[in-house]
């Protein structure tokens, strides 16, 4: 009777081994995590995405294009980079062809919906080049557009800015004009600089058209779907690339809402969730109807069906603009 009672109340102790299966789940979990990550992002680099098929964009009406705009002299100017000059596609798919001539075998819903339906007298000229900046538009492009006579009308189209923020890569220190990898506060300062520059492009052009332009400005999209994660496609990291880009954005808006005669094309909003996540359905910009993807392999510029999306939307400004303009 010499054994000590355990009083009723009291707790019962635990052995050590009956942790044992917590700890081995918890290392499983330790484990397996890391690596579904790194399975998840060799898949992401590797994968070829989607492009899909059919029209790409919104929907445009025909019904403006039915009647003529305008009899006079129009001569549409393309400025800028890679996008304009078409890097990505066949030359007749480029968004800057298909604004003047629609492919009516490819895209039977656009039949007719081009700019030379409506100005029989159109002249077009496309000075944009690859790889080009801001700067560049500015030094090189503007200086070789011509000073038009009074009795031509300017319809000109941009896209600017974007190769300023990609530059260099990542291969060397950011700086204005080559600003990927930059801080959100470094971007402050040279976000002003690439505004300044392009305010300089515009009024450039519209001392090249003493009748008169319009101008139509695109913005900058996002490849990464707002998820910031160009290291997926074997870039440098960059934390801060989706706040730069809408603060470049926010400086073209503004540039934008500064002249009378420039028109924002928000390409930006319309790619979201064309990009490298396309596929994701948790992804907070998905598209369940198109999920596929609008950039060319360089992941730069678009693909045939990105420029059909991006000429559709510079038609819509397009239709929303020059009827008027030019009935005044």
């Amino acid at each position: 009777m010499n054994d000590v009672k355990r009083k009723p109340n009291m707790p019962k102790r635990l052995k050590w081994y009956s942790f044992r299966w917590r700890i081995m789940l918890l290392i499983v979990i330790l484990i397996a995590l890391p690596s579904v990550y790194v399975a998840y992002c060799i898949h992401a680099a590797t994968r070829v995405l989607p492009m899909g098929s059919g029209p790409a964009g919104p929907n445009v009406s025909s019904v403006p294009f039915q009647k003529i705009w305008s009899e006079g002299k129009v001569s549409l100017i393309g400025l800028g980079d890679s996008i304009t000059r078409g890097l990505g596609a066949q030359r007749e798919h480029t968004y800057f062809e298909l604004l003047q001539e629609n492919d009516d075998v490819q895209y039977m819903d656009m039949k007719g919906c081009g700019l030379r339906h409506v100005f029989p007298r159109l002249e077009a000229r496309n000075y944009a080049q690859d790889y080009t900046v801001t700067r560049e538009h500015v030094e090189k492009q503007l200086p070789s557009v011509p000073t038009y006579p009074p009795d031509v009308k300017g319809v000109v189209v941009i896209t600017s800015g974007g190769n300023d923020l990609i530059h260099d890569y990542g291969r060397s220190e950011p700086t204005d004009g080559a600003m990927y990898g930059c801080s959100y506060k470094q971007a402050v300062e040279w976000t002003e600089d690439i505004k300044a520059r392009l305010a300089k492009l515009i009024e450039g052009i519209n001392g090249k058209f003493p009748g008169g332009c319009q101008i139509f400005l695109a913005n900058i999209y996002d490849p990464t779907d707002g998820v910031s994660d160009p290291q997926l496609k074997g870039l440098p990291r960059w934390s801060d690339a989706v706040k730069v880009v809408s603060l470049t954005n926010q400086k073209i808006a503004e540039l934008c809402n500064s002249f009378e005669n420039v028109h924002l094309v928000d390409i930006h909003s319309e790619f979201l969730g064309h990009g490298i996540h396309c596929t994701e359905f948790w992804r907070k910009h998905y598209h369940k109807n198109d999920p596929h993807y609008w950039y060319y392999e360089n992941l730069e510029d678009p693909n045939r069906r990105g420029y059909d999306a991006i000429r559709r939307l510079f038609l819509t400004e397009m239709i929303k603009v020059l009827p008027a303009w030019l009935r005044v």
